[in-house]
């Protein structure tokens, strides 16, 4: 049966209590919140217990010590008393707060005098990235990793390095740290003893510490140099990316220096031979050779001859019959080629290739196969202004001119006979080899028909020729085939019969042949010189 205490009793109670809790933890109830040392007095796979000199032993999960923490009993340890007393009447310990605390006091130390302190980046948060200080949690702002942007932070992370403290509150728990501030620090001390005994053609060892463009940035311990893309190698590098990598170790030899501007040019390629020297003996005009495509252009492809040396073979050099096709449609990066050398110029470091040399020149082989005189049959690919162009053999083409199509008609006028796709017979009348030009003609499949008329007809000679066409200016007429033409002034020896109009198509007409024209294949005649000629006689016989 409960009984109730009277009010005399509580003070008592109170005063009782109070002696007990004095008795049990005494003076140490202050501990509470601080850092003090333990000894590890039994040890589970799980947790250490503790005995930190009070009433009551406390446990602490291994863990908390580091998976790979060596410990055994006995071991003094600095442990963070959280409370007196949990539900098991065991004291509240921890390592890691007491790590903590730990940190935090040499943090503050570091700071007060101005010393770096280790840590390892090991996250990524907001704007930056997460420290482990020793137990304490820093912010590195994405800004103070490094003194240039870094791109890749991966290779930073999980690796102790110095940095700055550059501002903390304990009361917040706030910590902001700094790479940036050490390298720079560190960069300024480096770069002074080492501009000191720079000279050009110093070979030195470095870092590739940034890839551009047109570059790389190389660290050469404390001061920066540029690695420009024309001085990685003598072979022709599009971008320094194909030859280095961010963080690469090379060896470098400054080819410039300024001391003033403090500005370091650097080279790779000057630690090895140079490969164009003696290239005009290693590669004599008319050599060929195989090489291998590393670049297409749309001007031509660039053929590597060896390690460094390169070549041009210019879109105009590719093929014989392929002239508007680009490069790339003949050949393909990386492909094993033959090319003849064609030019050597070692000042410039050009060399100009052909692939077509090597090939069998198809205009060559056409004269060998078809000399002049021979007749060929072939397509008529196209029609111009110019006359028709056909297919040949080795994908070439012949032309026939205008003029020559026919004999007894105008270009104009036979070119209208043709049309594309048609197959014709041709004679051949010329090979140009070097201008790769082959002259066709149709109308000399047959004979000259001015030249078998013309031996007929002589100049001076009476003849009856057939009007054609009546002008202003005279009279035209056939004469057996042959273009002839009586001038109004011709038409008669009586000036009022010089009239064309009295003349008709189809109407004959005799008349004297006055000259013979065989370029124009033009016969000129004259009524009133066979007039003439016919009253002299006259008068001379009857006179």
């Amino acid at each position: 049966m409960a009984t109730k205490n009277t009010a005399a009793e509580i003070p008592a109670m109170k005063e009782n209590f109070a002696e007990l809790f004095n008795e049990m933890f005494g003076e140490d109830k202050g501990l509470e919140g601080s850092v003090v040392k333990g000894t590890i007095v039994a040890l589970s796979d799980d947790y250490a217990t503790i005995d930190v000199g009070l009433k009551s032993e406390g446990r602490i999960a291994r863990r908390e010590f580091g998976f790979n923490a060596e410990m055994k009993v006995g071991d003094k340890v600095d442990v963070y008393i959280d409370r007196y007393e949990d539900k098991d009447g065991m004291v509240v310990l921890s390592r890691e707060k007491a790590r903590r605390e730990e940190a935090w006091n040499e943090l503050e130390k570091a700071q007060a005098n101005g010393e770096r302190v280790t840590g390892v980046i090991f996250g990524r948060v907001k704007g930056g990235f997460t420290v482990d200080l020793s137990g304490a949690i820093a912010f590195l702002p994405g800004s103070q990793v490094d003194i240039r942007p870094v791109r890749d932070v991966g290779p930073l992370m999980g690796t102790p390095q110095p940095f700055q403290i550059l501002k903390m509150d304990r009361a917040r728990g706030n910590i902001v740290v700094s790479r940036r501030a050490v390298l720079e620090e560190t960069r300024v001390e480096q770069r002074s003893e080492l501009i000191k005994n720079l000279s050009e053609g110093q070979i030195l060892d470095g870092v590739v510490k940034n890839i551009t463009d047109y570059g790389a940035f190389i660290d050469l311990g404390g001061v920066d140099g540029l690695l420009h893309v024309t001085d990685i190698a003598w072979k022709r590098i599009n971008h320094p990316s194909e030859a280095l990598t961010i963080g690469q170790p090379v060896k470098v030899q400054i080819i410039r220096f300024n001391p003033e501007t403090q500005r370091i040019s650097l080279g790779m390629k000057q630690l090895e031979a140079d490969p164009w020297a003696n290239v005009e003996q290693k590669y004599p005009v008319g050599t060929k050779l195989m090489g291998r495509v590393t670049n297409i252009t749309d001007y031509g492809a660039f053929i590597e001859l060896e390690q460094g040396v390169e070549g041009l073979v210019h879109v105009s050099e590719m093929s014989w019959t392929k002239k508007n096709t680009h490069p790339g449609k003949i050949i393909s990066t990386s492909q094993e080629v033959e090319v003849q050398v064609l030019e050597v110029d070692p000042q410039k470091r050009r060399i100009s290739l052909g692939l077509k040399q090597c090939m069998p020149n198809p205009w060559a082989a056409f004269a060998e196969k078809h000399p002049v005189g021979s007749v060929i049959e072939g397509e008529i690919r196209n029609i111009t202004e110019f006359g028709l162009f056909v297919g040949l053999d080795g994908d070439i083409d012949g032309m026939v001119h205008l003029s020559d199509l026919s004999w007894d008609k105008s270009g104009e006028e036979a070119v209208k006979d043709y049309k594309k796709g048609d197959v014709i017979k041709a004679k051949v009348l010329d090979v140009d080899v070097e201008k790769e030009r082959i002259s066709l003609g149709v109308k000399q499949l047959s004979a000259d028909p001015f030249e078998g008329v013309a031996q007929d007809v002589k100049k001076g000679a009476v003849v009856t020729a057939v009007v054609t066409a009546v002008t202003e200016t005279g009279v035209e007429v056939d004469l057996n085939g042959l273009k002839g033409f009586i001038r109004k002034a011709d038409l008669s020896r009586d000036r009022s019969e010089q009239r064309p109009e009295r003349f008709a198509v189809g109407d004959k007409v005799d008349a004297k042949v006055t000259s013979i024209d065989a370029k124009t294949r033009k016969v000129s005649l004259s009524i009133k010189a066979r007039e003439i000629d016919e009253e002299k006689e006259a008068l001379s016989e009857f006179g």
